[in-house]
C-alpha cells in the first residue's frame, strides 16, 4: 500500500534534517505546506508531483554530493538555505 504524501514528506524531513517551512518554500513556494498537510490538507496531482520531484531531485543531488543535509544556523538567516539547490 502506498504511503500518503504527508508520510513521505515526514520521512524526507527526517532524512534531510530540513525544517518544514524551508521544505514547503523550496518545494512549491508555500512555507505552510507541511503544517497544512499535517492538518489534513489534500493536494492535487500537480502539487503532489512537484513535491515528489523536489524530494527525488534533492536525494539525487545529495547522493551526487551537490547538496548537504540542512544545517540550522544561529542568528541572521542566509540568502539561500544550505541543502536546497537554488
Amino acid at each position: 500500500m502506498e504511503r500518503r504524501l504527508v508520510q513521505r514528506v515526514e520521512a524526507f524531513l527526517r532524512e534531510s534534517d530540513m525544517p518544514p517551512t524551508v521544505f514547503g518554500r523550496a518545494a512549491i513556494g508555500d512555507p505552510r505546506l507541511v503544517s497544512d498537510l499535517r492538518a489534513g490538507r489534500e493536494t492535487g496531482i500537480r502539487v503532489t508531483c512537484r513535491v515528489e520531484h523536489f524530494m527525488n531531485k534533492w536525494r539525487a543531488d545529495f547522493h551526487a554530493g551537490r547538496v548537504a543535509r540542512y544545517v540550522r544556523r544561529r542568528g541572521r538567516a542566509a540568502d539561500s538555505a544550505p541543502g536546497v539547490p537554488a
